[in-house]
């Protein structure tokens, strides 16, 4: 059985070569009322990939620089409909890894970072606040807390 891909037919088996970054683009796109869906190639975060220059990229990425020119130095892509495979480049805004991060809804990260307070209740602020080697916030009253206790326990045992 003989399969013919769009991209083969009318007789022109290389025409695959002959289309243009662009036009190869469009094709794997399926617009619907909101998001422009990509039809292809997903990775494993659910991102699309493309072909171009021999290299795979992002599918939103490249979208984004042929509708509204290169991404600014020092900032990535925020998908503001939620949708990896979205390569809409009205859904994309170039935003700092920072505010990605907090606009992003389930990551541990942007969860921890809301938290103004220790699970004690103790402000994460002033001079309550510390930080670890590894980047994370710690709460200076909880910290003492668990210093005496160590202490009273090697100290003093039972």
């Amino acid at each position: 059985m003989v399969v013919l891909y769009p991209q083969y037919m009318h007789g022109c088996l290389d025409m695959k070569k002959s289309q243009t970054d662009e036009q190869r683009f469009w094709y794997k796109v399926e617009k619907t009322n909101y998001c422009w869906n990509w039809k292809l190639s997903l990775d494993k975060d659910g991102y699309g990939r493309i072909k171009v220059n021999r290299k795979k990229i992002g599918a939103h990425r490249f979208s984004y620089e042929l509708t509204k020119g290169e991404i600014p130095e020092g900032l990535q892509l925020d998908h503001i409909c939620k949708n990896k495979a979205c390569v809409n480049p009205d859904h994309l805004e170039a935003v700092t890894c920072d505010e990605n991060i907090k606009r992003a809804e389930n990551q541990v990260t942007t969860i921890n970072s809301r938290k103004t307070h220790c699970p004690k209740g103790h402000p994460y602020s002033g001079d309550n606040l510390f930080f670890v080697k590894s980047g994370h916030r710690g709460c200076k009253t909880c910290h003492r807390q668990k210093a005496l206790l160590y202490y009273h326990k090697i100290k003093h045992p039972k």
